[in-house]
């Protein structure tokens, strides 16, 4: 742990104590003996976390802390005390205390305390940066983002995005795909031409052909009038082909000869029509492994992955969950006239812990549930979804004293694999890059510890 402790009791034994107990964890700690002497070394230095005795004489530690609290709001402040009793709770928490612990102090307790009044104290800061962060972050329109994965999407973005090379966005559901795509958009000089979207999953091949290449009167029955495809309409600016890698196996070629030629022929036409936008793919499928498994074709994978656009998991952007996590409260809150100050950090520590696998689509349906339900003037974390309050982390633990725990190689093995396929949504070609192997190993690795070889996401 890292941080400043102010120690106050009028008993200087207590003090020196509680000291030595603090600096084991490497923090900085600094003690009085006055309640008096407290408020005015408060107010001329800076503490993360002040612990106070509750009975001294002078100045009790109900009250220093209230006033402790005008001074300094969010610093977090434990209430140490003599008596056990739920009154002496009751009365530390309404004086606005973050926590309290009894004598006789118990070092690991007052260490575990203190480690979450730390990271309380960080989070209210950091909530608080965020809500002047938001306003900061709009270069890319929705696309928001500080950490070190987001920057290298928009450094991509910026470099691609006055070329007319075609783009494949790849990322989990939920990542922001279609966001990426209308950054590339509004980034480039096609900015003010259409930017027309269309999802491969959401109709039939032979609708989706004809919503694509258009089509003459009489082409087919109830085609009563011609209808120009979105190729055609999208001249000048960007045509998106969202879920790229649901696209039916006998439209590949057309799609493959269109991005080739760069002309469209109407169902039922027999005149070839010139077209000039740019295509930007994307798709939540491990398209490499579709191609191992032929169900697309190479040839139409290297047309559109021109350039690769990595969406990160929500799980890999750190703190970008609060910031988003902001942007939302502000937007939901504008939307239903509610006044609502931010998140209580309680509830941004559990934001922050729950391991996202719907991504920021989830987060946002969090946050409006919970502007939805506020009862208070901050997201609290009885506003938030059952799952995001009781979720505990699914971590690889090595160390262990139990020989009956000491796992062989092949399990050791197996279990990394599995985390790292989760840890990227399933995405097989993902996971075999990051740890060091080849598609056809990994799938082979599977296969022995009785991995699943369904089709990859």
């Amino acid at each position: 742990m890292s941080g400043r402790v102010l120690v106050v009791d009028d008993d200087q034994s207590m003090c020196e104590m509680l000291e030595l107990m603090l600096r084991r964890d490497s923090l900085e700690v600094e003690w009085r003996t006055s309640g008096l002497d407290a408020l005015e070394l408060v107010a001329e230095r800076d503490f993360d976390v002040i612990l106070t005795d509750l009975g001294m004489a002078a100045l009790g530690g109900a009250e220093l802390c209230e006033r402790i609290l005008g001074i300094r709001p969010d610093v977090p402040v434990i209430v140490v005390t003599g008596n056990a009793s739920f009154d002496a709770a009751v009365a530390s928490i309404r004086a606005g205390a973050y926590d309290f612990i009894t004598k006789p102090v118990d070092a690991k307790l007052l260490s575990l305390v203190v480690g979450r009044a730390l990271q309380h104290g960080q989070l209210r800061q950091e909530v608080k940066r965020l809500r002047r962060a938001v306003v900061d972050t709009q270069r890319f329109g929705r696309l928001l983002g500080e950490s070190q994965a987001m920057r290298r999407v928009f450094d991509l973005v910026t470099r691609v995005a006055d070329s007319d090379a075609s783009v494949l966005i790849m990322g989990e559901s939920g990542t922001g795909k279609e966001l990426i795509a209308r950054a590339v958009h509004a980034q480039s000089s096609r900015r003010d031409g259409p930017f027309l979207a269309v999802n491969c999953a959401a109709m039939p091949g032979a609708l989706l052909e004809s919503e694509l290449f258009g089509h003459t009167r009489g082409a087919f029955t109830d085609a009563k009038a011609a209808r120009t495809g979105l190729f055609e309409q999208a001249s000048g600016g960007t045509l998106f082909l969202d879920e790229i890698g649901e696209l039916p196996i006998e439209m590949q070629p057309k799609l493959l000869r269109a991005l080739q030629e760069r002309m469209v022929r109407p169902i039922g036409g027999n005149v070839e029509v010139p077209f000039d936008a740019r295509i930007v793919t994307a798709t939540n499928r491990d398209l490499e492994a579709e191609v191992d498994e032929k169900r697309f074709r190479e040839d139409l994978y290297y047309r559109i992955n021109v350039v690769r656009v990595d969406a990160p998991a929500l799980r890999e952007r750190g703190g970008d969950v609060l910031l988003l996590a902001q942007h939302f409260v502000e937007r939901f809150a504008a939307r239903s006239n509610k006044a609502v100050k931010g998140i209580h950090a309680a509830a941004a520590e559990k934001l922050v812990n729950y391991d996202w696998p719907g991504n920021v689509r989830e987060l946002e349906n969090c946050i409006e549930r919970a502007v939805a339900l506020l009862r208070f003037d901050e997201v609290t974390v009885d506003d938030l979804p059952e799952k995001i309050r009781q979720y505990r982390a699914d971590r690889l633990v090595f160390a262990t004293d139990d020989l009956t725990e000491v796992l062989t190689i092949d399990e050791l093995e197996r279990r990394y694999i599995q985390r790292v396929l989760t840890l990227v949504g399933g995405n097989k070609s993902r996971a075999a890059d990051l740890l060091g192997l080849d598609r056809r190993t990994l799938y082979r690795r599977l296969d022995r510890y009785g991995g699943p070889r369904e089709r990859a996401k």
